[in-house]
């Protein structure tokens, strides 16, 4: 695992740079995600430690730069920052993951079957998984895609409203004038 962080880290920091040496020669350049992917394949052959890691976690490296990006156009963010080595250490996985609750392990594509600690049930289809790490330790944050079922409206509950024009006047459509204007 800590080779995928590095290897997408690798493509995240390299991809950066690329962009701010073409933004630098043409300031009308911008970061197209699409233009990002199609060099991955190139750096697989010319980097062969690449080709360990699983393609989805170089090309969500490549999202999360482009989000960077989008954040920093809409202020919402500065300009994305080179990733630091064994800082927020982390890779997503959109899918491939496999789930076995009863014995609580789970199989990360090219990774395998490891344990997890659950602290909560699983509820829905898995979406996607990301491995962090913290210190010495990794957490997996399942993210899924469920319905969730809203409940009938209870009749005995009402809401309430006070006024001016009127003293009170309730969610159910009735209301109550006032007993003196003053």
């Amino acid at each position: 695992m800590k080779q995928f962080c590095g290897c997408a880290r690798y493509v995240y920091n390299r991809t950066l740079s690329l962009e701010r040496s073409l933004y630098k020669k043409d300031n009308k350049h911008s970061f197209k995600y699409a233009e990002a992917a199609n060099r991955l394949p190139e750096w697989k052959k010319k980097n062969p430690f690449l080709k360990e890691c699983h393609s989805q976690v170089l090309q969500q490296s490549l999202k999360d730069l482009d989000q960077a990006y989008t954040n920093f156009f809409r202020k919402r963010a500065n300009f994305p920052k080179y990733k630091e080595k064994f800082r927020n250490d982390s890779i997503r996985f959109p899918q491939g993951v496999e789930l076995d609750e009863v014995k609580q392990q789970i199989r990360l594509p090219k990774i395998g079957w490891m344990g997890y600690r659950k602290s909560r049930d699983i509820i829905g289809t898995i979406k996607n998984v990301t491995v962090s790490r913290r210190g010495e330790k990794w957490d997996v944050s399942i993210q899924t895609e469920y319905e969730v079922v809203s409940s009938a409206p209870n009749p005995s509950e009402i809401g309430i409203d006070m006024g001016v024009k009127r003293f009170v006047t309730m969610s159910n459509g009735d209301f109550v004038e006032p007993l003196n204007p003053f």
